[in-house]
């Protein structure tokens, strides 16, 4: 046996989980006959700007965890002839090559149905035959992440650490104590700087039982193990299977860190999240950045005053 066989396979990581069959009943009616994943950010929905960090980050096999109501999410991913051919004839260049861009050559979409709407973790598991003995990252759609490394996505970030780990990795951030009840809440060890070792992960305490601040953001990579001890989980909160409980279950027996990315988080699972996403994402956006700005800045408010009946108006500078 060579010195060779000793050293530990550096595994990369290539395939990606985007779980998408929730119901979106927080953006009702909107969401009635269309995913909230299709909700658009200015001019692109919410899933093609996960896809798009996964992408960045070198993986190329993206699985949607789909359900009812869904199709439109494997439309977009797909190629439309008829607008291609439109666009082209009209000599639409720029154009066609946005819409060619959605799905690049080299990217494949594999797409699985999840049946009942039994939590994050049973989502994970309704994958398990397209992802196989591999590390996978895993997307939530309602996370936007605009990264605040140049030459990184937040997942990209987070695949580097995991070259030089080998472990699964969450990403977490900082919230208020009265917020831990929304998230999954971890506890552990700085290995170095923005890095922990987890040894402790609870979903959505309540502040008195939190045992820090730091939350799970909607970006993981994880190890094959976490499938089998999902399935050995009772179910958690709301009846559902928790991830958060699988991770927790996988710390005895390998290890588990917490990343703190550089970038921003839009909750876009909530209206003021999304409408934050909107205008943020509008200021910065090449073509209608400046004049959204401008817009913004003469922007009148007619307010009632609760002292008298006359109306007031506000400046929004």
């Amino acid at each position: 046996m060579g010195v060779g066989d000793f050293v530990q396979k550096q595994v990369k990581i290539t395939k990606a989980l985007f779980p998408v069959a929730g119901l979106g009943t927080r953006f009702l009616p909107a969401t009635k006959a269309q995913p909230k994943e299709m909700l658009p950010i200015v001019d692109k929905p919410l899933i093609q700007y996960a896809v798009e960090e996964a992408y960045a980050a070198g993986i190329r096999h993206m699985i949607f965890v789909t359900g009812r109501n869904k199709r439109a999410i494997e439309d977009h991913f797909d190629t439309a002839y008829e607008l291609e051919c439109e666009l082209e004839a009209a000599h639409k260049e720029d154009l066609l090559r946005m819409i060619r861009a959605v799905q690049p050559n080299d990217m494949d979409c594999s797409y699985v149905r999840q049946s009942r709407t039994l939590g994050l973790g049973h989502a994970v598991l309704c994958a398990e035959h397209l992802i196989g003995d591999e590390p996978f990252a895993v997307l939530l759609a309602d996370d936007l992440m605009v990264s605040r490394d140049t030459n990184s996505s937040v997942l990209g970030q987070m695949v580097k650490q995991f070259e030089d780990l080998q472990s699964s990795i969450l990403a977490i951030q900082a919230v208020p104590l009265e917020h831990t009840k929304r998230y999954g809440i971890i506890a552990g060890d700085v290995v170095r700087n923005g890095l922990h070792r987890i040894n402790r992960i609870i979903e959505k305490p309540e502040p008195n039982e939190a045992p820090s601040c730091m939350a799970v953001a909607g970006r993981y990579i994880l190890t094959p193990a976490v499938f089998n001890k999902i399935r050995s989980q009772p179910r958690g909160k709301g009846g559902e299977l928790q991830l958060t409980d699988g991770i927790a279950a996988l710390l005895s027996e390998e290890k588990v860190y917490a990343f703190e990315y550089a970038g921003k988080r839009y909750d876009c699972g909530t209206k003021e999240g999304f409408l934050a996403a909107t205008v943020e994402l509008a200021l910065l956006h090449p073509v209608v950045g400046e004049s959204f700005r401008e817009y913004l800045r003469g922007v009148q408010l007619e307010h009632q005053v609760k002292s008298s009946d006359s109306l007031e108006i506000e400046q929004v500078n």
